[in-house]
């Protein structure tokens, strides 16, 4: 074995050891890991800013993207935020052994469906150093190990980050291999990951699309993972104008690199023809490059769509816009174009909305609300590991819920089948 493969090997079954323990660990310790954790966070703020700061500058001389700088960069309220999310998390409901449903049969028999950790999960990720300590947390709720890859860009800051994990653990009298971080930037411990069949129950990829689509060619572990975030909203026709206004710029500027941004706007006709380049004229006014097709192409300001612009995750301060003629137009569009993730219907009119809800198949679909909600913070989950846009297990904001899986507990007096 080479020493990746060793070192992984250790990793995997140290996880396992791990999750056995935390299968049957009490909410109580749990609960104290994570505030201890967060507690270690806002003890050691300096350190973590100051391992970013390395990051930095490895980011800047690898050519990242500014999108994937703004996901690089840490600050000290960014920084807190991460502690307020495993504060969150640890007032969340621990799912482990919670009762989805129970019944009786006429044999006798009384059945319970209960939740159950998955067991290990492992996370692999691109240069978000918070996505640490979010995964690091639910995993733990969920009463699942985790063993943490991040990316290369992203190693210090994971590093600072992963110790004050470890610092709760340790001060809840929990074993420290429950949350690992893979401590080499060697792409070969990725191959190694996506492997491990006997040591990983499911992998969640948090990043580009050529990282979730190395993962899902690669993996012979099951995956959650979304492949795109390509976000549409229809600006209905009976939309309100100032809604309309608010939702489109806060869903396409307020953080142009995260999944959950608007990356195609869909405008009725007949909202045009009544309110005209309001939309499109604000977007610009703020920075955007909107890459727009027919009429909307007219406006001062805009470019000229090409075909590739729609179905594309910018990630950045541009997007693609397009006149549709009535909600269906617009769902067909989406269908054609989306990526299951996030879409939204801005309108007044209620059959509209649900039209709109019936007839799409995205994880999460919004009414009247802006696509960067699309987060399981959001959601009241405390925080997420990742949005899932499959239709197995897990779909949406994956929480400390979705992590876990379930069993069945039959009890009987004396019961025997005929």
């Amino acid at each position: 074995m080479t020493d990746i493969q060793t070192l992984m090997a250790k990793i995997g079954a140290n996880a396992r050891a791990a999750a056995t323990v935390l299968a049957t660990t009490g909410s109580e310790r749990k609960h104290a890991a994570l505030i201890g954790a967060a507690e270690a966070i806002c003890d050691n703020i300096m350190e973590i800013l100051d391992a970013n700061a390395e990051d930095q500058v490895y980011g800047a001389q690898k050519g990242l993207s500014p999108a994937m700088m703004d996901r690089l960069i840490l600050t000290e309220p960014r920084i807190r935020a991460m502690a307020d999310g495993l504060r969150n998390v640890a007032a969340q409901p621990d799912p482990v052994g919670a009762v989805i449903a129970q019944w009786d049969m006429p044999s006798g028999l009384h059945i319970r469906r209960v939740r159950t950790p998955l067991g290990v999960v492992g996370v692999i990720y691109e240069s978000r150093p918070n996505v640490t300590a979010d995964a690091g947390a639910l995993c733990l709720q969920s009463g699942n190990a985790v063993i943490l890859r991040g990316g290369s860009e992203s190693f210090h800051s994971a590093t600072a980050i992963h110790k004050c994990l470890q610092t709760g653990l340790q001060q809840a009298g929990l074993p420290d291999t429950a949350i690992q971080l893979v401590p080499t930037r060697d792409r070969a411990a990725v191959s190694a990951m996506l492997t491990a069949t006997a040591h990983i129950d499911v992998i969640v990829p948090r990043g580009g699309k050529g990282l979730v689509g190395l993962v899902q060619r690669e993996a012979r572990v099951p995956v959650f993972a979304h492949l795109e975030g390509i976000c549409h909203i229809y600006v209905g026709a009976t939309a309100d104008p100032a809604m309309a206004l608010d939702i489109v710029l806060n869903a396409k500027t307020r953080r142009t690199g995260i999944c959950g941004a608007m990356e195609c706007l869909l405008i009725d006709w007949r909202f045009y023809t009544q309110h005209g380049s309001l939309l499109i004229d604000a977007l610009v006014k703020a920075g955007v490059e909107v890459r727009a097709d027919g009429d909307l192409a007219k406006i001062k300001g805009t470019t000229k769509a090409q075909p590739d612009d729609f179905g594309h995750e910018f990630l950045d301060m541009i997007c693609a816009a397009k006149l549709v003629d009535g909600v269906d137009a617009a769902i067909a569009h989406i269908r054609q174009f989306g990526s299951n993730h996030t879409d939204a219907i801005i309108t007044e009119d209620a059959q509209a909305a649900a039209h709109f809800f019936a007839q799409l198949d995205s994880a999460i679909l919004m009414h009247n609300a802006s696509t960067q909600f699309a987060d399981g913070g959001e959601f009241g989950m405390g925080a997420e590991i990742g949005i899932a846009t499959g239709k197995m297990h897990a779909r949406g904001p994956v929480g400390a819920e979705q992590l876990t899986s379930f069993k069945y507990l039959v009890s009987g007096n004396g019961a025997v089948r005929a």
